[in-house]
């Protein structure tokens, strides 16, 4: 009878040390829109991640397609209860993510317990992951625009260092006068750049004259005379450039792309997550040497366009909360965060600041050569009309893109967008 009570007890024992194993275990649901290069590192990322951590959290992984197609299936199924646990994000779609309800908050504690904080990221990073002071995103990097050189044209030209980096061209004089040295009547340009991505540039140099795109308190976008001026320089820079026939006036992507890695161009303004491309071309003896760094300095003050893929909660409407799936999510977040060195192969910058601080970041080129742009970035404005997929896209490409090409008047279009965006508010 002992014997048989014994045998029982043992038999319970090994069920609740069964039960409480399984308990313990994790699945975390992971939605994101990565394709190409970006979707296989990331794949890689969570391969690595789940065999750490086998028996304790396992993320299962769905890739959906970018844009509007994810962001409206991520809002839908947040707002019933059935969206993933994490999702990826742009920091600069925050504002209207936050506006319908989408995400959750993610407190100073959620981050204390896996040890982050603000200050683990570019400030940045840190700001646009917030709406009102209130966190709703852990950035994961930060891309943006850059600008790459042909070393082999510039070299001949004496243009660079004795670290192969260009020299002498911040300044709009000194700028524009490498462009017209390198536009041949061959049909070489000094500057390739697809039509479709030239708002990048000018918002850019927008953001280098201090302009404010967006003030809520002051009256919307470009709040002053001076604002909607500062837009109407900045296009006009870029028409100056096209009427000059320093680059294209009409290009795809494919052809821009194409046009700089024939040596048909001395300059490619893009960006960094065409670093791969360069890199594999280069690797198989396809390609001349070549770089990239931060941009020039054409007017008061260094500026990028800039923007962060970022993790996030969503709300999940009506699901209850699990303390022990937060924490396996932030576990999650912060291995990410941790171990996104192999995301930079993608020419990401790593928001996490251990890791772009680290020798291996500093080793990896030409990454850390452009890596300052993190902290001159300049992101989308904190408005609901802003972000991927949104109305600010819109009004670039009604309005500014087709100025560069003299389709409208830049000061004209710089009033128009402005006029625009403030009737959708």
């Amino acid at each position: 009878m002992n014997k048989t009570i014994k045998r029982l007890a043992l038999v319970s024992t090994a069920l609740m040390a069964l039960t409480s194993a399984a308990a313990a275990q994790q699945t975390v649901v992971w939605w994101d829109f990565l394709a190409g290069g970006d979707g296989v590192r990331m794949k890689a990322l969570i391969d690595a991640f789940n065999e750490e951590h086998a028996g304790e959290i396992t993320i299962e992984g769905t890739t959906l397609e970018w844009g509007t197609p994810f962001y409206t299936k991520l809002q839908t199924s947040a707002a019933i209860g059935e969206g993933p646990d994490i999702a990826t994000y742009h920091l600069s779609r925050m504002p209207l993510a936050v506006d319908s309800g989408t995400l959750a908050e993610i407190s100073d504690e959620d981050m204390a317990s896996v040890g982050l904080s603000d200050d683990s990221f570019t400030a940045a990073a840190a700001q646009a992951a917030k709406v009102d002071g209130t966190r709703y995103g852990v950035p994961f990097d930060q891309h943006g625009l850059i600008l790459y050189y042909n070393k082999e044209m510039l070299g001949e030209a004496g243009m660079l260092d004795e670290n192969g980096m260009p020299t002498g061209l911040d300044g709009m004089e000194n700028f524009e006068a490498a462009l017209a040295q390198f536009t041949t009547e061959d049909g070489k340009y000094g500057l390739s750049m697809p039509t479709g991505d030239r708002y990048r540039a000018v918002y850019s140099f927008f953001g280098q004259q201090g302009g404010t795109m967006f003030d809520a308190e002051a009256g919307g976008f470009f709040p002053t005379d001076e604002d909607v001026n500062k837009l109407a320089t900045a296009t006009e820079t870029m028409k100056r450039w096209v009427d000059n026939g320093w680059t294209p006036a009409q290009i795809e992507s494919p052809a821009a792309l194409a046009q700089f890695t024939s040596g048909q161009a001395a300059f490619f303004i893009m960006g960094n997550w065409e670093v791969p491309t360069f890199t594999d071309l280069a690797a198989k003896g396809e390609l001349f040497e070549w770089g990239a760094v931060e941009l020039p300095v054409l007017f008061d003050q260094p500026a990028a366009w800039s923007d962060s893929h970022a993790f996030v909660i969503p709300a999940n409407g009506g699901k209850e909360n699990d303390p022990e799936k937060r924490a396996a999510v932030m576990e999650v977040i912060a291995w990410m965060d941790k171990n996104s060195l192999d995301w930079a192969g993608a020419g990401h910058i790593p928001a996490y600041n251990e890791v772009r601080e680290s020798e291996g970041f500093a080793s990896m080129k030409p990454q850390s050569d452009y890596a300052g742009f993190a902290d001159t970035a300049v992101f989308d404005p904190r408005t609901v009309l802003a972000g991927p997929a949104a109305p600010l896209g819109d009004a670039w490409s009604n309005f500014i893109n087709p100025a560069t090409t003299g389709e409208l008047d830049p000061a004209d279009a710089a009033m128009e967008m402005r006029d625009d965006l403030n009737s959708q508010l």
